[in-house]
């Protein structure tokens, strides 16, 4: 299944657009504009680690050869547009969306910036690019299954946790298409196999506390957390608060299980930024955006923790132990 694999930092430089003769007029040390929906947390590290191992594969090494300009909007989507058209006034090379909600905002930021994102969902159905093959205008990337995989996330917890009729699905609403196509997917998916769901909202560090607060009150027996760039830097957080409330939790990455989660099913981010970080480098080399093909990554992995199980209380079925990609002890 899956695959393995936020301090503002300034750099003064500017470049143009990828067309020839912009390029002949950059700089010896061209720059890059990541724009990013995260934080500068645990999770950013973990991403920019990849992303400039990618670089590093195309001899691009931040400091030495390219300078990078980092924007991060802190889990206030709302900052991106004035981000991004910062980062546009200083004329990058290249501009990273990073995040779902940063992709539409860099398009309407540049039409002539080469953009490589990483996102999940389909660019094509979004109208960021023409086809998956020759994308066609300045924006190409990855981009990673995240909201299809919701309905999975809830049979894998009710195959866990069988007796339990009543879920949650936590969504942050300021990501408003995302968690909305996901909430009407996983009560879809809850209602075919007669199971009761309450979608619950945060959007800050106090929502969180509070949902998990409701979670007897609501007689929740098992949550599953909509995968969104603002719970992915907290996954200490919700692993804990998880325990803490005795209720057993799935989540995207494998990161979520690593801090002690129950469970997590879905893509590689350190592969994805790898790829962008790659893209990247072959951008800064010459290449056109439009020619790139958009690298679709599609495998996932199952991760379980059994520690966290037996402190739940639960024991694991053995076909489920036999599907996962990674247990851990």
């Amino acid at each position: 299944m899956i695959m393995r694999r936020r301090t503002f930092i300034t750099l003064l430089g500017g470049a143009a657009a990828w067309p020839l003769a912009a390029r002949a007029q950059q700089p010896a040390m061209p720059v890059i504009g990541f724009l990013s929906g995260y934080a500068p947390d645990s999770f950013a590290r973990h991403i920019l680690a990849a992303f400039h191992g990618g670089l590093k594969e195309l001899s691009y090494v931040e400091g030495q050869n390219v300078a990078i300009e980092y924007r991060w909007s802190a889990d206030e989507y709302d900052r991106l547009p004035a981000l991004a058209a910062d980062l546009v006034r200083r004329g990058v090379s290249v501009i990273v969306a990073s995040t779902s909600p940063a992709v539409p905002v860099a398009k309407v930021a540049s039409s002539t910036i080469p953009i490589v994102f990483s996102m999940g969902g389909d660019p094509v159905a979004l109208g960021y690019v023409a086809s998956l093959s020759q994308p066609g205008g300045n924006l190409t990337g990855v981009s990673t299954l995240n909201v299809e995989l919701g309905p999975k996330r809830l049979e894998l917890m009710h195959e866990l946790v069988p007796t339990t009729t009543v879920l949650g699905l936590l969504i942050n609403p300021t990501n408003f298409v995302q968690s909305e196509t996901l909430s009407r997917d996983v009560q879809a998916a809850a209602r075919s196999v007669g199971l009761e769901i309450h979608v619950l909202r945060a959007s800050t560090e106090r929502d969180i506390d509070a949902v998990f607060a409701s979670l007897s009150q609501l007689r929740v027996g098992a949550l599953v957390i909509g995968a969104d760039p603002f719970f992915n830097g907290r996954s200490e957080q919700l692993a804990a608060l998880a325990l803490r409330y005795a209720v057993p939790a799935i989540y995207q990455y494998r990161l979520f299980a690593a801090a002690g989660g129950l469970m997590s099913y879905g893509g590689n981010s350190a592969e994805s930024y790898r790829q962008v970080g790659v893209y990247v480098g072959r951008i800064l080399k010459g290449e056109n955006p439009a020619a790139l093909p958009v690298q679709q990554f599609t495998k996932v992995e199952l991760i379980l923790n059994l520690k966290t199980a037996k402190a739940l209380g639960l024991t694991v079925p053995l076909t489920l132990l036999g599907r996962a990609d990674e247990v851990i002890e």
